[in-house]
């Protein structure tokens, strides 16, 4: 069996490969950086699930194979929910995330702790040609901090603060991330279903 991690986001592809293949060292897992033919399909999507299986359909549409592809976004109550599913466009798509992080902690100047709620929402979808798309989904709560922090991970990570660890999603190292992130949950979830087909041999 063979399966497609259906980003082009190198960063989130290395997470989900790395994720993944622990948990199912037997299995093909590759990106689509395999497949070059494959299009960068639009997210026309208001919600991360319809955002999600745009990508995972096409991707299954050109490899054939179970193709894997999530979409998630960073919720801060202080904004009602917002970037949410815009997180990736928020402050305009070209815009770095460093830029985009000064951005949400300018809005937040002056917001005090209890009011910094906030939160990763994570979709994923599972498609191949012929089979119903399956839809994942998990949360990781916290809130943003201050100041960024950290070098790892990617994305909003500098700014989210995990208040049972004492520091941000950025601080921790890449087993520590995957063990309590959004992404790391839903793709336990994922794998769970991916069992139940490698035993069924689809």
């Amino acid at each position: 069996m063979r399966l497609v991690i259906a980003t082009h986001n190198r960063k989130k592809a290395g997470e989900m490969v790395t994720i993944l293949s622990a948990r199912f060292p037997e299995l093909e897992i590759v990106t689509l950086a395999e497949y070059p033919e494959a299009p960068e399909p639009e997210e026309t999507g208001t919600t991360y699930a319809e955002n999600a299986a745009i990508k995972a359909n096409s991707a299954a549409e050109v490899t054939g194979e179970w193709c894997v592809a999530d979409d998630a976004g960073l919720e801060i109550d202080a904004f009602d929910g917002a970037p949410g599913v815009y997180s990736k466009r928020f402050g305009g798509e070209d815009l770095p995330f460093p830029e985009k992080i000064a951005l949400i902690l300018e809005r937040l100047n002056g917001v005090s702790v209890d009011q910094r709620g906030a939160r990763f929402n994570c979709f994923v979808a599972l498609a191949k040609k012929g089979h119903p798309t399956e839809l994942f989904n998990a949360t990781c709560e916290g809130r943003i901090s201050e100041t960024p922090s950290g070098n790892g991970g990617f994305g909003y990570d500098p700014i989210f603060f995990l208040p049972e660890l004492d520091c941000t999603m950025a601080d921790l190292t890449a087993e520590q991330k995957h063990r309590i992130s959004h992404r790391g949950k839903v793709l336990k979830q994922v794998g769970d279903r991916l069992g139940t087909l490698l035993a069924k041999g689809e």
